[in-house]
């Protein structure tokens, strides 16, 4: 069972934890804002960018998101140090090495997909992310059926993706691509942090959570019972408390030494 983070003792390990250097990391979805059935409807309200501003005057703050970098700058109006798209893929130092060969790999994916998936239901969507695809299923009349069938025809693309689960989606991620376990561990090398604290909600976040290293403090936003994260907090609304807490916890100005992508 998860530990709750608002308890004394959940306060009083975070406090213990936290050092100067500590890298602030976030999902999007689902953690900084709430899920919405249509994801280009997605407003960050007020408070979160306010509270975004403040922790990054003491720490240095990242987002990793399985939304593409071109589509989080649109809406964000905030300026992370850090800002992985496609669960990874983007935003690390030398990710465009791949870009091309990922690119060409998920215009395959999408041509093969366009006309199985209509056939199946016209209500389901490919979220084309240049690097990455999403299958959403939330409005289809059958999410069960159409969900146990998805895989099948997600096994006969060439080349075969990686396929990570979410809440009625399916991330199709090219072979060989990071995840965000991969992503977050990469930034803490390239960066030299001493620590980091992730916050994320869903099946992609399980790859952080289950790096269970040492000098990373990992929340599960929302209930769950097979979360390999040590902490949970109840929702995206107690995003803004747990950042209340980061910002009390560093009082100080940040360090502007500290290497920043």
């Amino acid at each position: 069972m998860l530990k709750q983070l608002f308890t004394p003792l959940g306060r009083q390990e975070l406090k213990d934890f936290v050092r100067d250097d500590v890298l602030c990391l976030f999902d999007f979805d689902g953690t900084l804002v709430p899920l919405e059935a249509s994801p280009e409807k997605v407003h960050v309200p007020d408070v979160v960018l306010e509270r975004l501003h403040l922790l990054q005057s003491r720490a240095r703050v990242g987002i990793v998101t399985g939304r593409g970098i071109s589509d989080m700058r649109r809406m964000l109006m905030f300026e992370p140090d850090f800002l992985l798209g496609n669960h990874g893929i983007e935003g690390l130092p030398g990710w465009e090495t791949h870009a091309a060969t990922f690119e060409e790999i998920c215009e395959h994916w999408h041509a093969q997909l366009s006309t199985q998936l209509a056939a199946i239901d016209k209500q389901l969507w490919i979220e084309y992310k240049r690097y990455s695809l999403s299958v959403h299923y939330m409005h289809v009349a059958n999410p069960l059926e159409v969900a146990s069938v998805l895989p099948e025809i997600f096994a006969d693309l060439s080349p075969a993706p990686r396929v990570i689960t979410g809440k009625s989606v399916f991330n199709l991620l090219p072979p060989n691509a990071n995840d965000k376990g991969k992503a977050v561990s990469e930034l803490m090398s390239f960066t030299g942090a001493s620590c980091a604290l992730y916050a994320g909600d869903d099946v992609t976040d399980e790859h952080v959570f289950e790096l269970n290293r040492p000098d990373l403090f990992t929340i599960r936003v929302g209930a769950s019972t097979n979360s390999a994260a040590s902490y949970q907090i109840a929702d995206h609304e107690s995003i803004i408390p747990l950042m209340n807490l980061l910002i009390e916890y560093l009082p100080h100005q940040r360090n502007q030494g500290y290497l920043k992508s």
